[in-house]
């Protein structure tokens, strides 16, 4: 009989709440993972290979995320984000569950790109939170998978949907208060990824087991510019968005004033509202042999509307 359980870390969080209300909707069963485990959920140490064995796949989401305010360990990230993976990893192998899908992120790789990031590009991450997540992947690819088993490990660009944070929050309180969107002079292209698209990918690995182990770069199929996305803002809101075209030299100054002064831009804003970060979603696409969902527009405007 095909096997309908899934076991599901980090399932408390932005893309674990997606994922479960997708997961229903495709009546799929859940077994939610936490260290703060509710009614219908487990606690890590209560995870046992009896578990593993009725499960059909095992999607470890949870880590812990990048902390913009650096008052974190290092060794928190190791500590969470590539032992915990190792451990559950572990148990994934010695069970009869047979898909694992690791969720890493393109940071993994690198902090800047110049052209498109792909699965071939060398990684060199900069960040403690990039080198932990790469760490993991490491170790997941030293081992021999069993042939009955099929592992995936996703790097995922920026993931939005409706409800979560993030630097789109910065930019719908700048056009939905009528405040101009000062970095007009920054042409730059970014990727995103709705979590639509994700979950979509996500069903579609545990479901196809003619796609292949290995890593997967996830992102929407058209990249957009930071002018395109206030423009999309202001579509959603009824708002004519507008833009200014401030000297970059100026907008620097002013953003390194924000390092010292309470000021709403820093360098560190200013850099990911601007720069250019571009993720090929080829192989995936390739391997799955379907579109997605939803367009980068599609996606971006259903987020926005959650606001």
């Amino acid at each position: 009989m095909e096997k309908n359980l899934h076991i599901v870390t980090g399932n408390k969080g932005f893309v674990g709440i997606n994922l479960s209300k997708y997961f229903k909707e495709k009546n799929k069963k859940i077994i939610g993972v936490s260290r703060k485990p509710d009614l219908n959920e487990v606690d890590y140490n209560q995870l046992d290979k009896k578990m593993l064995d009725g499960a059909k796949s095992f999607i470890h989401l949870a880590g812990k995320a990048h902390d913009l305010k650096k008052t974190s360990e290092d060794s928190e990230y190791f500590k969470v984000n590539t032992e915990l993976t190792k451990t559950l990893f572990n148990q994934f192998l010695e069970s009869e569950c047979e898909v694992f899908i690791y969720v890493s992120s393109v940071k993994a790789v690198a902090d800047e790109v110049d052209g498109f990031l792909t699965e071939e590009t060398t990684p060199n991450p900069i960040t403690v939170y990039g080198k932990s997540k790469l760490a993991a992947e490491n170790y997941i690819l030293s081992k021999k998978i069993p042939k009955n088993k099929r592992v995936y490990i996703l790097r995922p660009c920026m993931v939005h949907g409706p409800f979560n944070k993030g630097n789109l929050n910065l930019l719908y309180t700048f056009v939905s208060k009528g405040v101009p969107y000062p970095f007009g002079k920054f042409e730059n292209k970014r990727s995103f990824v709705s979590v639509d698209n994700l979950c979509f990918i996500v069903d579609e690995l545990i479901e196809n087991n003619k796609i292949s182990s290995g890593v997967y770069n996830i992102a929407d199929d058209e990249s957009l510019s930071t002018n395109q996305l206030v423009l999309i803002i202001g579509e959603v809101v009824n708002k004519k968005a507008k833009i200014l075209n401030l000297p970059k030299t100026f907008v620097k100054l002013i953003a390194k004033l924000g390092d010292v002064l309470p000021l709403p831009i820093d360098s560190e804003k200013v850099q990911k509202l601007t720069e250019n970060y571009e993720v090929s979603n080829l192989k995936i696409k390739t391997a799955m042999q379907k579109n997605l969902p939803l367009s980068a527009e599609k996606g971006l405007k259903k987020t926005i509307a959650s606001f």
